[in-house]
């Protein structure tokens, strides 16, 4: 994954944070006023005067702005769980006016239910609780600007970090594009749309929040890939469990659906029925194509089956609540992409 480490680089490190929001050489600790303020009263300057934002309900806050070429290494984040599915993260390269990533900012760390699960994937890394790390490489040729809008109700409190690089060479990496869907409930007969873009470039991650909402198994449907104005996909996987990296409705025998975490593909939750509010299973999943991207020259459209059982060893088609986060890298900046359910239709 990282045959260069150590190549010595002529590239400038550079971080941005509530105590440095501009990420300028030497501009670190210098606040003096901040949600840390009180609590240093007594030490002053630099003494974590500022370690987090309030986002004010409706509000935007600018999560950070570059004005020069380079790349967004790690994204550190965390925020109280009722806010992971109210928090929208946004990400716009070099200057376009619509955004290149849309997510709720739980779906973007694989946590689509507001609930902690250990996630310990390449990309990908939450950890406890909820510490969000993204690892998915970000180069923007001239600049870049974050967001997150709080669509929730009440003030919520971000501490985050952007991690980045400028000086280094850009030429030919495509730009990160991140973008969500939710059917909830699936229409009957139809598929779950999990993306649809123009532009050339290539596939490299899945995520999905899948609830379940009737009896028996839900992950026969396949996951299918349309190429280059495709008709027919011409990938298409064998079944749900199986595109993950599971096999066998990952039922472990003695112990059933079981969890686990792994490089690039994982099922790190599962929500059991509890026999009063959880009356659901509820199951978060991920495939990360950084070993084997899925390329394309001019566009690209994946969607996925929801399949269980029925009488005579027929397949039923499902109505269930299903949530992706697809990315991938274009060649350019904006591209087609799904208008974002309102806070009613994210909740969940």
């Amino acid at each position: 994954m990282f045959p260069d480490v150590a190549r010595l680089r002529r590239t400038r490190s550079r971080s941005i944070c509530p105590e440095n929001p501009d990420g300028a050489k030497g501009g670190a600790a210098r606040a003096t006023e901040g949600t840390g303020a009180h609590a240093a009263r007594e030490l002053g300057r630099g003494w974590k005067v500022s370690p987090s934002v309030e986002i004010a309900a409706g509000q935007t806050h600018e999560l950070g702005r570059i004005d020069e070429p380079g790349r967004i290494t790690h994204i550190w984040m965390t925020t109280h769980t009722r806010h992971w599915r109210s928090l929208v993260l946004r990400a716009y390269w070099d200057g376009a006016d619509e955004p290149a990533v849309e997510t709720p900012v739980g779906d973007f760390f694989a946590q689509g239910w507001g609930r902690f699960a250990q996630v310990s994937s390449q990309m990908v890394a939450t950890n406890p609780h909820g510490g969000f790390n993204s690892y998915w490489p970000m180069p923007f040729a001239g600049s870049a600007r974050l967001t997150l809008e709080n669509l929730g109700t009440e003030p919520a409190v971000v501490y985050y970090q952007l991690d980045y690089e400028v000086g280094g060479d850009v030429e030919g990496t495509g730009y990160l594009h991140a973008q969500f869907r939710r059917s909830n409930p699936l229409p009957e007969l139809t598929t779950h749309p999990i993306l649809e873009v123009t532009g050339r470039g290539h596939y490299v991650g899945t995520y999905l929040a899948w609830g379940v909402n009737s009896n028996g198994w839900w992950g026969e449907g396949e996951v299918k890939f349309h190429l280059d104005g495709d008709t027919d996909p011409t990938i298409a996987s064998t079944g749900t469990e199986d595109y993950f990296g599971g096999a066998w409705n990952f039922d472990v025998p003695g112990r059933g659906y079981t969890e686990f975490s792994t490089p690039f593909l994982g099922m790190p939750q599962v929500i059991r029925p509890d026999g009063l509010y959880d009356s659901q299973q509820r199951f978060g999943m991920y495939r990360w194509h950084v070993p084997d991207p899925i390329t394309f020259e001019s566009d690209l459209r994946v969607d996925i089956q929801a399949l269980g059982w029925k009488s005579g060893h027929r397949y039923l088609p499902l109505r269930d609540d299903i949530a992706s986060l697809a990315l991938c890298y274009l060649d350019v900046p904006t591209t087609t992409r799904p208008e974002l359910p309102d806070v009613d239709a994210l909740a969940v």
